[in-house]
């Protein structure tokens, strides 16, 4: 065997036993951290990260079933609404037939969206597919806009030419009735929302009392423009209802784009993470050579993606640490932060070298910061430029 092969394996040994040493101090690290919390009467962050896993799960599936129910109801008040607005002549009967049936597609589009969002990660989508329900509220949102454009028109129409109703206490029942019905699944969809933080479901249950609360309008509408003889307050009644849905869909129009875009809306916690993190004392080395260190946050990057939550967070160690204890207080500041913070799905740290010092791209006027591989990179060739320099400082004569 030659000396080329020989040592390409004494390199492969090397690293399968660098790779070995950190597995087993994950591994200490994951026991050290379960048996502090335990010994200190704290839950255990792995514990409490499946918790919440669950808890999402668990979201979903009520966020189906209620959505299932919605679907159902909304179309049979819708389609009992447009024949009774036929029969009867009422145009916000027929505009809130027109909008039980909208919200019907939107409680489907909502139901699909959570169905996709309940997948697990896969090769194509590495971060899950949970950004679907938001992209399911914003469907639904624009949904919204162009159903109330229609009931607008047609309502505005009827202003320019009022008619009598036919039938205004059989209008008034399945108003009154439907919107009693209504309001009473939006209630339920709200609390199932707001439990499980669900966003397609909240804008699904908003849409819902809107729904409830357009019947009582046109009721409304009905009772004032048959009792008192103003016809146009039929017509009235319907552009109220197209306002409902306009104010409506612009809420769910901004939450649902700014999570799509990553926008973060509660800066507070990020400081919150940022001191948490370093008030907490972190485990390195083993043996008697162990001890305790803090580590210097730089910075909390987080991200919203539907029910969760994601976050990178940059932190300073010293330059001088073996790598394994460098992977081991990376592995506790996870910890700590799912343990404080179970709302977080995903957590990434990102060591930096303390000596590090901002630098400014050449192309770019943002200022980053040099990580760890940067510096061992820069350290490889410095190490080459002296050993250039030895070798011509050699062969002088």
């Amino acid at each position: 065997m030659d000396d080329s092969n020989t040592g390409a394996s004494d390199d492969d040994d090397r690293s399968d036993s660098v790779v070995k040493g950190l597995s087993q101090s994950r591994d200490k690290g994951l026991n050290f951290e379960g048996k502090k919390s335990n010994s200190a009467g704290e839950s255990n962050p792995s514990s409490t990260f499946t918790e919440r896993n669950s808890l999402v799960s668990e979201g979903i599936l009520a966020g189906q079933r209620i959505a299932k129910i919605s679907v159902v109801t909304l179309v049979s008040i819708g389609i009992v609404e447009i024949l009774t607005g036929y029969y009867s002549g009422s145009v916000v009967a027929t505009a809130d037939g027109l909008d039980s049936i909208s919200d019907a597609a939107i409680s489907f589009i909502v139901l699909l969206g959570l169905r996709i969002a309940h997948r697990p990660a896969d090769k194509k989508f590495h971060f899950g597919y949970h950004k679907v329900e938001s992209f399911a509220a914003l469907m639904a949102a624009i949904g919204m806009v162009a159903i109330g454009i229609v009931i607008f028109y047609n309502s505005y129409q009827a202003i320019l030419h009022p008619h009598e109703i036919r039938q205004p206490v059989l209008t008034m029942v399945v108003l009154a009735a439907a919107g009693a019905v209504s309001l009473h699944r939006a209630f339920q969809m709200r609390n199932i929302a707001n439990k499980y933080n669900l966003l397609s479901l909240k804008t699904d249950a908003k849409n819902s009392i809107k729904d409830g609360s357009a019947s009582i309008i046109g009721f409304l509408s009905v009772l004032i423009a048959s009792q008192f003889g103003f016809l146009q307050m039929d017509a009235i009644g319907g552009m109220i209802i197209a306002g409902y849905i306009f104010s409506v869909s612009y809420i769910s129009l901004k939450k649902s784009s700014l999570i799509l875009v990553d926008s973060w809306q509660n800066p507070k916690l990020t400081e919150l993470i940022k001191q948490h993190v370093e008030q907490k004392q972190f485990r390195v080395g083993e043996g008697p050579e162990q001890s305790q260190t803090k580590v210097k946050v730089r910075s909390v990057l987080l991200r919203p993606a539907g029910m969760v939550s994601q976050a990178e967070v940059h932190i300073e160690v010293d330059g001088d640490k073996p790598l394994k204890d460098v992977e081991m207080i990376c592995l506790q500041v996870e910890m700590e932060i799912r343990s404080k913070f179970p709302d977080l799905e995903r957590i990434s740290t990102i060591p930096h070298s303390s000596i590090a010092k901002p630098t400014t791209t050449q192309s770019t006027s943002f200022k980053r910061w040099i990580s760890v591989p940067d510096i061992l990179h820069q350290h490889r060739q410095q190490q080459q430029q002296q050993q250039q320099q030895n070798q011509k400082h050699e062969r002088r004569p």
